[in-house]
This record gives structure tokens, sequence and C-alpha cells, in this order.
């Protein structure tokens, strides 16, 4: 059961540095230039699989960890 989870673990740190930053334009806030920070961006192809896999590496890590818990 640790193996998995050092496994999980590993998967989801790379997964997560190989995100884009979404946070790009949070600098115009502090200067005024907010017409870009609530734009809609939809994400397509590698940037939507990326997400997806971000979000079940994460939620398989937080049951692992419960299920070792106890």
């Amino acid at each position: 059961m640790e193996i998995l989870l050092i496994i999980n673990s590993l998967a989801l740190i790379i997964i997560v540095l190989l995100q884009s930053g979404k946070a790009e334009g949070s600098s115009g806030v502090i200067s005024g230039g907010n017409e870009t920070l609530f734009a809609n961006r939809k994400e397509r192809g590698s940037e939507l699989f990326i997400t997806r896999m971000t979000v079940f590496l994460g939620v398989t890590f937080f049951v692992l960890c419960l299920f070792m818990g106890f």
C-alpha cells in the first residue's frame, strides 16, 4: 500500500509541475488591468487531460491516505 502511495505522490508532483500557469494575468489585479483575469478560457486537448488527471490523482491520494490511516 505504501508503494502505491509513493507512486501516486510522484505522479501527482509531476502532473502539477506540467500544468500551465492559470494565474498569469493575476498581476494585473494590483495594477488595475483585470480584463484578462475574468475571461472565460476553455481548456482543450492536453490542458484538459492534465487537469482531469490532476483531479484524479489528488482524489486517489486522499483516499489512499484515509485508507492507510484506518
